[in-house]
């Protein structure tokens, strides 16, 4: 379904206006702290850049299903509380880079490689993964905490931004206590596909999708019944989502997703995707990938297990579930536009958006 109202391009470039206009006010307020403060503006400028912004789309759209297309003033603040979201996600990409000891991030070094490297070339003392370490902890709650900021000062009165940050607190501590999961499950060094899930919905799923539309909505002054029909659209979209995501991070060109070649099974994910292939899979298959998971992998060991997970069914069956979860989103959300009244044009770009969010590219 195509809509002429709705320019991804141009409000990808809108929100990334948002993010750089707020990123100045910090720059002026941050400027007494000197060079290293400027250093960690820097970084932070460069982590906020890019990206395909789903997460601000589906909170837009989320306002926009509930009170229609915004215009004036409320479209520059639905912009900024769209922005914050975008900050929280930079936040987690931070973390999540330090705690996998990824080297890159949409192609260049992960932040805190880049500090590292900063510290190694400038032959500084003490550790150079350590000062790195700092500065990607540090970077990350920074960001965290100008998403907050930039909700709270959105320019909605205090009973729309209330109820958004009720909604944006409980996104916070899905993600965080799904964050832990994962690197319980990664350290543990097993779990079933129902364990899997349950990582995949926390740390990503809904604070991707469900959580982004949820604050948008609640911006409109939607209640708590509207809220639960609209999860009923962004919970199964975001795994969908999630899954399309674990399925690239094992068979996604590189070109495309910014990082090396099966970098899931380098970092040892368990993923849903990697769940169902060492169930399926003959035992000495199924041995072999979850020895190789989380070692460092040739381009033909990498190919030797994308082999292994193709060859039992696992992908087909996760391409299955992205397809049936998509479904039952959109089936839902053409529910709520019939049932619950939501915006028309709202509901064309809902759709739109959950063909984009799970039918990227590899």
């Amino acid at each position: 379904m195509t809509n002429p109202a709705w320019d991804p391009t141009a409000f990808r470039a809108e929100v990334q206006a948002t993010l750089d206009s707020f990123l100045a006010t910090q720059k002026d307020r941050l400027a007494p702290l000197g060079d290293d403060a400027a250093r960690l503006l820097a970084e932070a400028r460069v982590t906020v850049s890019g990206g395909k912004r789903f997460r601000a789309a589906f909170c837009h759209w989320g306002f926009a299903a509930i009170a229609g297309a915004p215009s004036g003033a409320d479209a520059e603040s639905v912009r900024r509380a769209a922005a914050a979201l975008e900050l929280l996600h930079a936040s987690a990409l931070v973390h999540d880079d330090l705690m996998d000891a990824s080297d890159t991030r949409r192609g260049r070094a992960a932040t805190h490689r880049a500090f590292e490297a900063e510290h190694r070339s400038d032959g500084w003392r003490g550790d150079p993964r350590q000062y790195g370490a700092a500065a990607a902890i540090l970077l990350g709650d920074l960001l965290l905490s100008w998403a907050d900021e930039l909700i709270r000062h959105s320019g909605f009165g205090w009973d729309r931004v209330g109820p958004a940050l009720d909604v944006f607190d409980l996104c916070r501590s899905e993600v965080i206590a799904g964050q832990f999961l994962d690197v319980s499950v990664q350290a543990r060094g097993r779990a079933s596909v129902e364990q899997a899930m349950t990582v995949l919905r926390y740390k990503s799923a809904k604070y991707s999708i469900e959580r982004p539309i949820h604050v948008g909505a609640a911006l409109a002054g939607a209640d708590a019944a509207t809220l639960d029909l609209l999860t009923a659209f962004g919970l199964p979209l975001g795994e969908a989502f999630q899954l399309r995501d674990d399925v690239l991070g094992v068979f996604g060109d590189p070109a495309t997703t910014g990082k090396p070649a099966g970098d899931d099974l380098v970092e040892g994910k368990r993923t849903v995707l990697v769940a169902r292939a060492l169930d399926a899979a003959p035992a000495a298959d199924a041995e072999r990938l979850d020895a190789a998971l989380g070692t460092a992998l040739s381009e033909t060991e990498v190919a030797e297990l994308r082999a292994i997970i193709d060859g039992c069914g696992a992908r087909a069956q996760v391409e299955t579930m992205i397809d049936d979860l998509a479904t039952q989103a959109i089936e839902a959300m053409r529910r709520g536009q019939a049932e619950a009244g939501w915006d028309a044009q709202a509901c064309a770009v809902l759709e739109q958006l959950a063909t984009a969010a799970t039918r990227r590219a590899y």
